[in-house]
């Protein structure tokens, strides 16, 4: 608990808020580090801070109705663990994938290492089988 949690939590907040869902790449300069690693690189994607910018670009192109809601944040240390719902809808190219005008809704469990006020190091796991099934790229199971 206490200041340092809640400015953890507030990082967190503000990567959903301000650069995923309204997109707003300038944010990334304020909280996230210049060495800044990511874990969990998209296929084709750059590494680190310039990885992280074309990801939010390109998923601002590729998904309309765009919405992150926080399920649960815990903070140990100067790490934060949140679990998020992403929902949008897939009306344009994104990772490679041609627009497929379908609704999607997905999990994800972040763990992110702040140093100063900034991300410098992220993990992530999310439920990429259940999103290419609901965009039909993969057959249902069962």
């Amino acid at each position: 608990g206490g200041a340092m949690a809640d400015d953890l939590k507030k990082i967190a907040k503000r990567f959903f808020d301000e650069i995923m869902v309204k997109g707003d790449v300038k944010v990334i300069d304020e909280i996230i580090d210049d060495g800044f690693v990511e874990h969990q690189n998209f296929p084709g994607g750059k590494p680190g801070k310039a990885g992280l910018v074309a990801f939010v670009e390109s998923t601002h192109v590729g998904v309309s109705n765009l919405s992150v809601d926080v399920i649960s944040m815990v903070v140990e240390g100067d790490e934060v663990w949140i679990q998020s719902l992403t929902k949008g809808k897939h009306t344009g190219e994104w990772l490679g994938i041609p627009a497929t005008g379908k609704d999607f809704s997905f999990e994800t469990f972040d763990r992110v290492k702040i140093k100063n006020g900034k991300a410098i190091e992220h993990w992530g796991v999310s439920d990429d089988m259940g999103f290419m099934t609901q965009l039909g790229l993969i057959p249902e199971m069962g």
